[in-house]
């Protein structure tokens, strides 16, 4: 007879001893667990409770009233009862003198270390601080072993250390200069264990991300050089953690000091290294470095806004020789006049051609913001690195376009900025990549000018023309300068008109109101199907990376919506899957109906609890929550903008409501546009009407009509 539909069975392992099937019911699974002298009975064990059920696969979660436990078809592992008393355990082994006890209880805190009971059991009785001193006497260990076993100890140390500290129970500023320093030696060793720099650099990463008075003690240990150092080797994950770090120490330096960053970072020829030894790989970038290099061209842009938005100060001497300079090199060869007023003159004359709006004193433009000090800066290196294009430029260009107004419109700064989704390779190419990227530009916003036949009040169109060529060349990802040059060749003037006709000709066909009212008919149709394919992915699945735990060791997890659309299946991996996950393997649900409603980007309550670098505009972008009863929330990071518009279309639309992201727009005009068409195709070339045609007069006698008799 076939066992009922409720009774499940359950692998209960002891150590030592050969696991037991179980048979549980589902209904009663609390009731077994609470109750479990049954459980017990199979190894003859008596006090149960100083026994509790631990997730043997996966992370090792103790099963508590607080942790989510639906377990059927996975295996559980029988444990000593109260976290409580296994973190006494682990930390007296850990403080024993047998090396192979403390390795072991090593082994076995990195794996605990991330469940948060346990690490709250463990950090109250001064775990940490046990941890931490075991790391600032690390020489010492060496004595009581190999220095194999002496690395294995102290890459468990630091896994546990820093799973503990992820839990935001303690604060890092109780870490001590001593330890700061150990953790910076390894760093600054040219021969480590590759396990050992990993966490001792992504624990640097942390101290100054989540500690300023920290980021003061790290910087003093840690240099840029020795930073860009571990970015020439091959493996992948020290180059992630390495450009983490810089980053973190980018983002926390106060004003003056990212500035004084920036120039080293140029004269170690940081992007040079990144291309070469990064990007240029044998290997495929992974998500984590592409969104690292994503990081350090933020912070780099931001540099340059900064720059932009700094005011001229006209009695600067300093700053007005730059504007000498770039007269002088315009006109250079040309005798100044020995008189004063004549000199004036002439200066003058040479200012206006340059295209200055203040004619007598050119340094007032520059006062203004945009475009503030960047223009001046980008202009000086176009006149000393590229003269003759400059020569050319100053007196084709800026004779006729103001040269403040070119920069106040900031088209090529904002161009670059807004099409950097994610990170670009041409802007690694080149230690001075910003500035070559500006001569390109200026160039064909020359050229553009000369293909549109533009006069002085054609300024504003020309420029937007520019834009549109410029965006639409970063669209394609060119990898370096030269192939932004050859894609923008191919955008001329008349390219941009040929695309533009093109667009508009698939709209301006659908403007009639016959067309209208159709395409309103049609609408509900396209949305129910678009709605159909939304759920449909979610009933697929999908993995997403846990938020807390990048640059180490990843962690997964995988959440999919039930057949029916009735509930919320999710839990833990342990890699990332190739395929579907089936709902077995899942061990945590949520109930449609108890869902209360989606939230976004900085209303997800993970948004509010993160530091400054990982509330980045990628992240926030991609970030959304479920609330659902009591009081609880999931938590989610999509690892792309097209599974977080997939989801969160997907969960509005199970909760009813309008499914609101650019997506779901695209699709519905996508889907509209071809449904119209297909509908259409009997009328190609034939005007619509824009109103129905009149109603004749009746004819003046009906003997038209053929007499049938």
């Amino acid at each position: 007879m076939p066992p009922a539909a409720d009774i499940v069975k359950v692998a209960i392992e002891w150590p030592g001893a050969n696991a037991q099937l179980i048979e549980m019911d589902q209904v009663c699974i609390y009731l077994y667990i609470h109750e479990s002298k049954r459980i017990f009975s199979c190894w003859s064990l008596s006090g149960s409770e100083q026994f509790a059920l631990r997730y043997a696969d996966g992370p090792q979660l103790y099963i508590t009233e607080q942790v989510s436990f639906t377990v059927f078809f996975q295996s559980l592992s029988l444990w000593r009862r109260r976290s409580a008393r296994a973190a006494r355990q682990l930390l007296e082994r850990i403080q024993s003198h047998g090396i192979d006890a403390r390795l072991e209880a090593l082994k076995e805190l990195a794996k605990l270390s991330a469940d948060p009971t346990f690490a709250a059991e463990f950090i109250n009785m001064e775990g940490i601080g046990t941890l931490a001193r075991l790391v600032e006497s690390g020489t010492h260990w060496t004595r009581l072993g190999n220095v194999k076993s002496f690395g294995e100890m102290l890459a468990f140390t630091l896994t546990a250390f820093l799973e503990l500290m992820d839990h935001g129970i303690v604060s890092w500023d109780l870490i001590s200069l001593s330890f700061i320093k150990q953790i910076a030696g390894y760093v600054n060793q040219p021969m480590v264990d590759v396990s050992i720099l990993q966490r001792s650099l992504a624990i640097l990463e942390s101290m100054v991300l989540n500690s300023h008075s920290l980021y003061h003690r790290v910087a003093q240990e840690i240099t840029v050089g020795q930073l860009i150092g571990h970015l020439q080797v091959s493996n992948q994950e020290i180059q992630t953690y390495a450009i983490a770090l810089i980053n973190a120490l980018f983002l926390k330096a106060p004003e003056d000091r990212r500035q004084e960053m920036a120039s080293t970072l140029a004269q170690k020829h940081l992007r040079s290294i990144i291309l070469n030894h990064v990007i240029r790989g044998n290997r495929p970038i992974k998500a984590e470095m592409a969104h690292q290099l994503y990081v350090l061209q933020v912070l780099t842009f931001n540099l340059l806004e900064e720059r932009m938005m700094t005011k001229m100060d006209p009695n600067d001497q300093a700053q007005r020789d730059i504007i000498f300079e770039l007269r002088r090199i315009a006109f250079d060869g040309e005798n100044d006049p020995t008189g004063t007023e004549k000199r004036k003159a002439m200066y003058t004359k040479d200012y206006k051609m340059l295209g200055f709006t203040n004619h007598v004193n050119p340094a007032m433009d520059f006062t203004q913001t945009p475009p503030g000090m960047l223009a001046l800066d980008n202009m000086l290196y176009l006149a000393k690195v590229h003269q003759d294009t400059y020569i050319r430029v100053g007196f084709g260009l800026m004779e006729k376009a103001s040269f403040a107004n070119f920069f106040s419109s900031d088209v090529v700064f904002r161009a670059a900025n807004e099409g950097c989704n994610d990170y670009h390779p041409m802007f690694f190419t080149h230690d001075r990549a910003w500035e070559e990227f500006f001569c390109v530009c200026i160039q064909l916003l020359n050229k553009t000018w000369k293909e549109m036949r533009a006069t002085a009040e054609d300024f504003n169109k020309v420029m937007q023309v520019v834009r549109e060529q410029i965006t639409r060349a970063l669209a394609m990802k060119p990898s370096s300068l030269d192939q932004l040059k050859n894609k923008l060749r191919g955008l001329n003037y008349s390219e941009i008109l040929r695309l533009r006709q093109s667009e508009r000709m698939s709209q301006d066909d659908f403007q009639s109101p016959p067309i209208i009212e159709l395409r309103e008919r049609i609408q509900p149709e396209i949305l129910e199907l678009i709605k159909q394919q939304r759920l449909n992915r979610l009933c697929e699945g999908s993995c997403f990376r846990k938020l807390g735990n990048r640059r180490r060791q990843e962690k997964f997890w995988f959440c999919r919506l039930s057949l029916n659309h009735k509930v919320l299946h999710y839990g833990d991996l342990d890699e990332s899957p190739q395929g579907e996950v089936p709902f077995e393997q899942l061990s945590d649900k949520i109930p449609v109906s108890d869902i209360k409603s989606v939230v976004t980007g900085k209303d997800c309550p993970h948004m509010k609890e993160k530091s400054a670098l990982k509330q980045n505009k990628e992240v926030l972008e991609l970030a959304f929550s479920v609330l659902y009863d009591p009081d609880e929330t999931l938590n989610f990071v999509a690892p792309t903008k097209y599974e977080y518009c997939i989801w969160t279309d997907g969960l509005c639309a199970l909760l009813g409501r309008e499914m609101g992201s650019d997506l779901t727009r695209s699709d519905l005009d996508t889907l509209i546009s071809m449904e119209m068409k297909l509908r259409l195709l009997d009328l190609e070339n034939i005007t619509i009407p824009e109103a129905p045609p009149p109603v004749p007069k009746e004819p003046s006698s009906y003997n038209f009509t053929y007499n049938y008799s």
